[in-house]
């Protein structure tokens, strides 16, 4: 038998019905599990660990991950998407950086737990 399940059931409705109070609606997990689906790509990951450090154009993006232009330009395209990163405009060339602190912080605890035995 495996040691990781339950032997019998039993379930505590309180503890149960107390959790379906607090549980976000569905759109909004869904949305969550949207913004974890697009940093399960390692790339994309890349992407977001440089603009930890500093604001990048795309072509600096891509020279960094050894990939197009063309091809750094879809995957900041799904990271805009999910409202990890934002761009600005300047003159011919645009630049990225995260959305806000949240992703920052989303990120360092990442590596942070990353790091745990």
């Amino acid at each position: 038998m495996s040691q990781d399940v339950c032997q019998v059931t039993c379930i505590n409705r309180e503890r149960v019905d107390r959790v379906l109070r607090l549980m976000p609606a569905d759109d909004r997990l869904a949305e969550t599990a949207e913004i974890f689906k697009v940093l399960g790509d390692p790339t994309r990951l890349r992407l977001l660990f440089a603009l930890l450090e500093e604001e990048l154009c795309v072509c600096d993006l891509a020279e960094f991950v050894e990939a197009s232009p063309s091809a750094v330009s879809h995957q900041l395209r799904l990271l805009r998407n999910a409202r990890l990163v934002r761009f600005r405009r300047e003159g011919k060339m645009i630049y990225y950086r995260l959305d806000d602190d949240h992703v920052r912080r989303l990120l360092k605890e990442g590596l942070v737990h990353a790091d745990e035995d």
